[in-house]
């Protein structure tokens, strides 16, 4: 099972949340559940090559 950190936080009644890779696309969801099924579905839209131009995060090793 392949394994993504993600970024979340409550804000009044709401779970908003993105993935580490990806920080551009933001989701929410009413409890910590469905925001984590709504993480899923944009990794996996994310991740299909069905979107054009997505941007991400990654590291460079400069040394």
């Amino acid at each position: 099972m392949e394994r993504k950190r993600y970024v979340y936080w409550k804000d009044d009644d709401m779970w908003l949340g993105y993935l580490e890779e990806y920080p551009d696309y933001m989701t929410q969801g009413e409890t910590l559940e469905e925001l984590k099924e709504n993480l899923r579905d944009i990794y996996h839209d994310l991740s299909s090559g069905n979107i054009p131009c997505v941007r991400r995060v990654d590291e460079l090793e400069v040394a």
